[in-house]
């Protein structure tokens, strides 16, 4: 038995039951888990199986790069939200937003309710 890349202390255990939750779809995989510290190492192989079967579902996130150009409005910028990152978002026009700064990158997150 291999031991837990994570605690150190614990040996690896093969199982079936490791649960993935994706979007509300709930996927088992088989890999294994730790007898300490219960860490869960799902097999490459059937990650990749969840992954390709949620990608059909449509429920995978793709990578999204967007370019877009700021507009001037007032005494400031406007940036414009795509139509469809809208609606995977479900934005509105009551939805709080909150932007932060992280080194050189702009985040904007809708804020939970």
């Amino acid at each position: 038995m291999k031991q837990c890349m994570v605690c150190k202390n614990g040996k690896l255990e093969s199982v079936k039951d490791i649960t993935l939750e994706i979007e509300g779809y709930v996927f088992i995989l088989a890999g294994e888990r730790c007898s300490g510290c219960k860490e869960e190492f799902p097999y490459e192989a059937e990650t990749q199986h969840a992954i390709t079967a949620a990608r059909r579902l449509g429920v995978w996130p793709e990578p999204m790069k967007l370019y877009r150009h700021l507009s001037k409005s007032g005494g400031g910028l406007v940036f414009r939200i795509p139509a469809d990152l809208e609606k995977q978002l479900n934005l509105t026009e009551e939805t709080e937003i909150s932007i932060s700064k992280l080194g050189n990158k702009i985040v904007i997150e809708a804020e939970k309710e």
